[in-house]
């Protein structure tokens, strides 16, 4: 008669079938009948007997499974965070001057050659003490309770329809933007503020922008401040790049509630939706 080959015991319930092996020898069970019963190798079985001769139901522990094998050395991470405490992005020939996660998995890449995901890139950082910081601002004109509402009320509700939808959340506003400003967040050191130099010289852009619940961002540079026609034609834009209904949370801008803009949304009925924050909720 062929002996049936043992199968791998799945981890999470490895310590129970070590236990049970135990107990059966223990009623006078030969190894050989115990590991069948349990569905193991016959030697495993010895394995774990002598273990527990010698060390008890202790040595039956399973012991936590290992890490994967970090891909940078320590001396490679410690020179990872020196850069990114102590440099400008810009100064190690990058076009921008934010830390961003994407800009990290480059300069790993670059500089020692480790391709890393970016769930990776964002483990690393955060065992290297780094987070990413930004400075929060709040009009003194926020209601606290409307924005608590807003929240626990019109949010979910937008998520429900986008769902059934099968569609897209995105966050609009319009924004003025000097070359010498840095928006965003850059990884440094926790709880610490990071500092970008500027220049004296300086222009002005105009824009709309929209970024998903995703982090996919749409942006468009308008000519002066922004109106009905001008977020129209951004919306027509989205329309054309997304495919599927799209749901734009907005604030309470003249562009956004204009007679202009709620006609056009009107013609677009199943696939475009404006939703409003409360107010200054932007700030």
């Amino acid at each position: 008669m062929t002996r049936p080959a043992a199968t791998r015991i799945a981890r999470r319930t490895l310590e129970d079938t070590r236990h049970q092996a135990i107990r059966l020898l223990e009623r006078g069970l030969h190894p050989e009948a115990a590991a069948v019963a349990v569905g193991c190798g016959r030697s495993t079985v010895y394995g774990w007997w002598q273990a527990y001769q010698v060390g008890g139901l202790a040595a039956l522990r399973v012991r936590k499974a290992p890490g994967a094998r970090p891909k940078l050395t320590p001396r490679q991470q410690a020179q990872l965070r020196r850069w990114i405490t102590g440099k400008d992005p810009r100064q190690l020939q990058f076009d921008v001057a934010l830390w961003t996660r994407d800009l990290v998995r480059t300069l790993i890449a670059e500089r020692f050659g480790v391709e890393m995901s970016a769930q990776g890139a964002s483990n690393l950082l955060q065992r290297l003490g780094l987070s990413p910081e930004r400075p929060l601002v709040r009009a003194y004109q926020q209601d606290p309770e409307w924005v608590r509402r807003w929240r626990a009320v019109e949010l979910p509700r937008i998520r429900a329809a986008t769902k059934a939808a099968s569609g897209h959340i995105f966050f609009c506003d319009e924004t003025g933007v000097r070359t010498d400003h840095h928006p965003g967040t850059s990884w440094g050191a926790g709880g610490q503020t990071p500092g970008v130099r500027g220049t004296g010289q300086r222009r002005a852009l105009h824009m709309i922008s929209a970024i998903s619940t995703r982090g996919t961002l749409h942006f468009a540079v308008i000519e002066g401040q922004t109106t009905a026609d001008s977020f129209i034609a951004f919306l027509h834009k989205l329309l054309h790049d997304i495919r599927g209904p799209i749901f734009v949370i907005v604030d309470g801008h003249p562009a956004h509630t204009a007679s202009k803009t709620k006609a056009f949304v009107q013609t677009h009925p199943r696939l475009l939706g404006l939703c409003f924050l409360s107010p200054y909720s932007r700030s």
